[in-house]
């Protein structure tokens, strides 16, 4: 078991504050303190996933262009089918969900979106979307990096991973671990050994096949005493300030994962007895999410994704049921925002890995393409359609060409949006869009 000044020990030897000794001057201590964001201040970017590949040209309809009709015969949405953006694109019908939040230009559609010499292979281009490196030389992810540079409160969560799967490339590289949350999995902060909490009314994963400790476990227990007596140490002299920091991180981050697996906890109780109510799936990932948000855990960065994009066959059936599902999520997650007064700190993305072809299959889908569409979602953007609508007239090898290079849109939610800077994590400068308001 660690005593004490061990566990003090290992966390200043781990900490970014404690470089070359165990103390500091207090005015270091004082600058670092104060530059601590408060977590309900602070902007929150949420990521979604849109595996497989979605079909841009079904999800932002150019239907004023006569070629996208001849095009897809079978395929092909109307002008009075479709949510109107403009006199020549439009959403399609299924994202209604979404038809507020349009209309009161929460929701910007950035058009023509790609990058240059485009894969078609569903794990190289998902790679290069996730690491923003088209030359495939990064092994670490945009937002991992990101994390080293954004703003976040002592104690602090800064990333979370929702879902099951292994932990995004997107993720991968930051400084300080990302976690990976899902209702159907246990969240508990771990010491040395792989422990449960007692009584957790969640499943234990496949990949975790030790016991069940008991409540009376006196192992268990003699770790989270020793955590918490730590908030008991006496206040040392104005040298040591730095101590006296680290000591209070290492308690928040405790508290704060202590506060994280109540909040999974409680969703799993409230299904369990009845209690809770609402969509499945991406529904209730964007919930969980909306919980952590409003609950101030100091997290920035949410990562989460939803499959089934591959349309080769039947997309109009596919895109119809997948559509339903993001409109009316998005639509109560910003509302579950809303009512906790958080929604106007919090923006949505969506990308997906690649668009498809312009001319659809003999199976009623179409094929893998390149140049797509994406949405940025909240109060905090300028709404409507970004950038230019690929033209269908100008095509390379039947694809899209793109106008608009993703990584100026990562580039604007870093800088803009996460106060991060852009080129350290890019690499290189790129001009922001005209996506976000002003202030």
């Amino acid at each position: 078991m660690l005593s004490r000044r061990q566990f003090i020990a290992r966390g200043l030897s781990a900490s970014p504050l404690v470089a070359l000794a165990t103390s500091a001057p207090a005015f270091v201590t004082r600058t670092a303190l104060a530059a601590e964001p408060k977590a309900d201040k602070d902007t929150v970017l949420v990521v979604l996933e849109l595996t497989g590949g979605n079909d841009g040209l079904n999800t932002v309809v150019p239907y004023a262009d006569d070629l996208y009709q001849k095009a897809r015969p079978t395929l092909r949405l109307t002008k009075q089918q479709v949510l109107r953006v403009d006199d020549n694109v439009g959403l399609h019908p299924n994202l209604r969900g979404l038809e507020r939040m349009l209309k009161d230009g929460q929701v910007a559609v950035v058009q023509g979106v790609g990058y240059p010499n485009p894969d078609r292979s569903h794990f190289e281009s998902m790679d290069i979307w996730q690491s923003a490196d088209p030359k495939r030389q990064t092994k670490t992810g945009w937002l991992g990096r990101g994390l080293n540079g954004i703003k976040v409160g002592s104690g602090a969560i800064p990333g979370l991973y929702v879902g099951t799967e292994k932990l995004p490339l997107a993720v991968a590289g930051s400084p300080v671990a990302v976690p990976s949350i899902h209702h159907t999995r246990t969240f508990d902060l771990e010491l040395g050994t792989n422990f449960l909490p007692p009584n957790s009314p969640v499943g234990r994963p496949p990949v975790r096949p030790d016991p069940m400790p008991s409540s009376s476990d006196p192992a268990y227990k003699a770790r989270r005493d020793l955590i918490q007596s730590l908030a008991a140490l006496p206040q040392g002299p104005e040298s040591d300030d730095i101590r006296q920091f680290v000591q209070r991180s290492h308690l928040q981050t405790y508290a704060n994962v202590e506060r994280l697996r109540k909040i999974i906890e409680e969703d799993v109780r409230a299904e369990r007895s009845g209690r809770r109510v609402g969509a499945p799936g991406l529904g209730r990932d964007l919930s969980l999410v909306g919980q952590v948000i409003n609950a101030n855990l100091g997290t920035r960065v949410f990562y989460l994704s939803i499959g089934g994009f591959d349309t080769h066959a039947n997309q109009a059936t596919t895109h119809q049921g997948l559509f339903d599902q993001i409109g009316n999520a998005v639509v109560m997650f910003f509302e579950q925002l809303r009512q906790a007064k958080n929604a106007d700190r919090v923006l949505l993305v969506t990308f997906s890995e690649f668009g498809r072809r312009v001319k659809e299959n003999g199976s009623r889908g179409t094929d893998h393409g390149s140049g797509s569409c994406l949405f940025v979602i909240g109060p905090g953007v300028k709404g409507g359609a970004i950038g230019m609508h690929p033209k269908l007239d100008d095509l390379d090898d039947g694809d899209l060409k793109f106008h608009t290079d993703f990584r100026r849109v990562y580039a604007t939610l870093l800088d803009g949006w996460l106060g991060c800077d852009s080129r350290a994590v890019l690499g290189a400068k790129f001009e922001p869009l005209e996506l976000l308001k002003k202030g």
